[in-house]
């Protein structure tokens, strides 16, 4: 097999596949590697995570259906190096393989000038894709590495792909190691450009694939190299703090004028794609306009909005913490919380009929009632895919010794399963833990602020699991419905017991039990202020040889909620901590609007 690699000056679609194989490995190995040093165009230390998961589509198309026809096999890796595309780099990658796809498409066999045409269309497909092309980036090293290609090819006449490959990759590390004097900001931090290291990156391990015929097994795993330095630059004030993505579907998709509209309200635009389908990407600060417009130009799927503020406080983190503390939107908490414990949020979607958002990204809590009470469709959540964990994830666990992650109770929701497959197939030298709260909304929260707080105070792995798996045992949830319409309409509550609640003058409590069941856990007798009887009725659940953190959440009900805060607290002396907030799907969505929702906590002895 190798002579046969060594002599070729055409590849098919098996050879071409297993290039691209050892090309994607090596990239995949090097993830954290490129992550530590992306600092332009902000630096969040994401660029080796996007550039992997993009990739990770390839390889699994590549291994799902085998094809000697290279043409149509390099359609197939670009299609689905376009679903898969994340941040900015892997977005220009894609559009690059479209570009190759679309000019070799029709060919069984691929030799040294077709191959030449097709990496100076892809170049030119990427470049096109910027509405600010900058130079010292990615674009550059695509650049430069497809002009050397039609270089050797036209004007010194190799032919030999393992002899092309390797005087073209000379060519391309050249160009990387420039990038570092070609941008401001990596001069400032000594480094090359991350996505046009991960690029080349890929390029060598195809050219060390056509040098020898190896290619690992499917069932080997590529170890991360893993480097214990800080990540390069320094933060910065963002003017665009959403790294915002989503895919456009129609026939056709005017990409021009998407992009025209999208320069208006954003920075870093990418507008990848076929005249079919586009993936954007753009930095701004409201994802939710960037929604908006797409879906002037078909439909939207695929929604994302990343903070990239909080990616870079977990890149520049430093040695101030080990662990890394991640829960879904379900868990309801202060914004302060999430700010000072540095919890990152992973979001549920949302769905209003055929309308899709992202949970308190996209839909803040007072928005999504507001659309409950209006919408004649009941909303519908359906966990966050199992991509968006994993990107969360490998990006942590490249920048933190561990990942916790504190899920939204199994016995509710398929987020749980959806984060613990993420978590099996992240590659990062992080170890990832994930807990089932067996909790929701603000009892979620708590256990996820526990946990947290371990983490900030230098808590290992092992000590940050231990105490949420602690606080978890100790934290309890309750919330009161103002009616029952939409525990009926969300299959919480059965018909009958409203029937029957609405005939005995009773309203039934809604309580997240030990195992993590949400049903019918009690009942208030009348419909006559409810809040101080609610009040009385999680009074008599707080031991006063306790002490208690108590959380208070409300559905577009801050009044009640203040009011129900200060009955909790009258006359107790044996609570630590509280606060009051909004809450969001995970019981709002059953709670309806005027919903009320209690979580206590048990912290210790109050003797102690």
């Amino acid at each position: 097999m190798s002579a046969a690699i060594l002599e070729a000056e055409a590849l098919d679609g098996t050879r071409l596949a297993q290039a691209l194989r050892a090309g994607i490995l090596r990239l995949l190995s090097r993830e954290e590697v490129i992550n530590k040093i992306n600092v332009f165009p902000v630096p969040d230390g994401d660029t080796g995570t996007n550039l992997a998961l993009t990739l990770h589509a390839v390889l699994a198309s590549i291994r799902n259906r085998a094809d000697s026809h290279a043409g149509r096999l390099l359609v197939r890796a670009a299609d689905a190096a376009l679903d898969g595309a994340r941040g900015n780099s892997g977005a220009i990658l894609a559009q690059f393989l479209l570009g190759v796809g679309d000019r070799a498409g029709h060919l069984e066999e691929i030799d040294a000038e077709q191959f030449a045409a097709a990496v100076t269309d892809g170049a030119s497909y990427a470049r096109e894709a910027m509405t600010e092309p900058r130079e010292g980036t990615i674009l550059t090293v695509v650049s430069d590495f497809a002009h050397e290609v039609r270089e050797q090819v036209a004007a010194h006449g190799v032919r030999d792909f393992n002899r092309l490959f390797g005087l073209a990759l000379t060519r391309a590390r050249r160009s990387l190691e420039a990038t570092t004097s070609q941008l401001e900001a990596l001069r400032k931090a000594n480094v090359v450009d991350a996505g046009a290291l991960g690029f080349v990156e890929m390029i060598a391990g195809m050219s060390d694939y056509l040098e020898t015929g190896e290619v690992a097994a499917d069932d080997v795993v590529e170890r991360v190299l893993h480097e214990e330095h800080s990540a390069a630059g320094e933060e910065q004030d963002l003017t665009h703090r959403y790294c915002t993505e989503c895919m456009v579907s129609g026939d056709p998709v005017d990409r021009r004028h998407l992009r025209e509209q999208l320069a208006a309200v954003g920075s870093s635009l990418v507008v990848a794609g076929t005249f079919r389908k586009a993936k954007v990407h753009i930095h701004v600060n409201d994802p939710t306009e960037v929604f908006r417009i797409a879906s002037r130009f078909g439909a939207v799927s695929g929604e994302k909005a990343d903070d990239m503020q909080r990616q870079q406080d977990a890149a520049h983190h430093g040695a101030r913490r080990s662990v890394a503390v991640v829960v879904d939107s379900a868990a309801d908490l202060p914004d302060e919380a999430l700010e000072r414990l540095d919890i990152h949020m992973v979001p549920v979607r949302v769905h209003f009929g055929p309308h899709s958002y992202l949970d308190k990204v996209t839909l803040t809590p007072e928005q999504f009632f507001h659309e409950l009470a209006t919408n004649p469709e009941h909303p519908k959540t359906s966990q966050p895919p199992p991509g968006d964990f994993r990107r969360a994830f490998e990006f942590l666990g490249s920048h933190y010794e561990g990942v916790v992650y504190i899920g939204l109770t199994s016995r509710a929701s398929g987020t749980f399963q959806s984060a613990e497959a993420a978590a099996q197939r992240s590659r990062t030298h992080g170890r990832v833990v994930c807990i089932d709260s067996m909790n929701a909304s603000l009892g979620q929260g708590l256990i996820a602020m526990a946990a947290a707080a371990c983490a900030v105070a230098g808590g290992t792995l092992e000590e940050v699991e231990r105490a949420a798996l602690d606080a978890r045992a100790r934290t309890r949830t309750f919330a009161c419905l103002d009616t029952l319409e939409y525990a009926v309409r969300g299959g919480r509550v059965p018909a009958w017991a409203r029937r029957v609640a609405d005939l005995l003058h009773v309203m039934p409590l809604l309580t997240v039990y030990a195992d993590g069941r949400v049903s019918i856990g009690g009942v208030l007798f009348g419909r006559r202020d409810m809040t101080a009887k609610f009040a009385r009725f999680v009074r008599r659940r707080i031991a006063r040889d306790r002490r208690w953190t108590l959380a208070v959440g409300h559905a577009n009900a801050p009044g009640e909620a203040d009011r129900l805060r200060t009955l909790l607290r009258e006359g107790l002396d044996n609570i630590d901590e509280d606060f009051v907030v909004p809450i969001g799907t995970a019981l709002g969505a059953h709670g309806g609007p005027g919903c009320l929702v209690v979580s206590i906590q048990d912290t210790g002895s109050a003797a102690a």
